[in-house]
C-alpha cells in the first residue's frame, strides 16, 4: 500500500509542478497571433528596403529592423498591448525589448533566407559594349 500512495503523490506533485508551466504556454498561446504579425512586418519591409537587406546581409538584424521600424509600429503596439493585457502594464515593453528582440533576428534570417543568399548568375547574351565577334580567316 505504501509504495501505492508513494506513487500516487509523487504524480500529483510532479502534476502541481508541471501546472505553472502549462498554464504560462497557454496564456502565450494567445498572444502567438500578434508576435507573428509584428514578425511578419518586420520580414516583409525589410525584403523590400535595399538599405534594410542590405544590414541584414551581414547579420545586423537590429539596424535592419532600426531603419523600417517605424513602419512596423501598428503591429509592434498590438503585440505590446495584449502583452499588458495578459500580464499587467509595463509587460509589452519589456517583452518587445526582451525577449522578442532577442529572437526576432533568428527569425528574420528564417524567413528572409532566400533573399540573404548572394547568387551568381550567368547569361550568354553579350554584353551591349562587347566588341563583335571576330570574322573567321579562310
Amino acid at each position: 500500500m505504501r509504495p501505492l500512495l508513494r506513487a500516487i503523490l509523487c504524480g500529483l506533485l510532479g502534476a502541481a509542478a508541471a501546472a505553472p508551466a502549462l498554464a504560462r504556454e497557454v496564456r502565450h498561446a494567445a498572444l502567438v497571433p500578434v508576435e507573428r504579425a509584428a514578425t511578419d512586418c518586420f520580414a516583409e519591409t525589410i525584403g523590400n528596403n535595399a538599405a534594410a537587406l542590405a544590414h541584414a546581409r551581414t547579420g545586423h538584424w537590429y539596424e535592419a529592423a532600426g531603419v523600417i521600424g517605424f513602419l512596423c509600429r501598428p503591429e509592434v503596439e498590438a503585440m505590446m498591448r495584449a502583452h499588458d493585457a495578459r500580464y499587467g502594464e509595463g509587460a509589452g515593453w519589456r517583452y518587445f525589448r526582451g525577449a522578442y528582440t532577442r529572437h526576432l533576428g533568428r527569425e528574420l534570417e528564417g524567413r528572409l533566407a532566400p533573399l540573404l543568399r548572394t547568387q551568381s548568375v550567368a547569361t550568354a547574351a553579350p554584353r551591349g559594349d562587347a566588341e563583335p565577334p571576330a570574322e573567321p580567316k579562310p
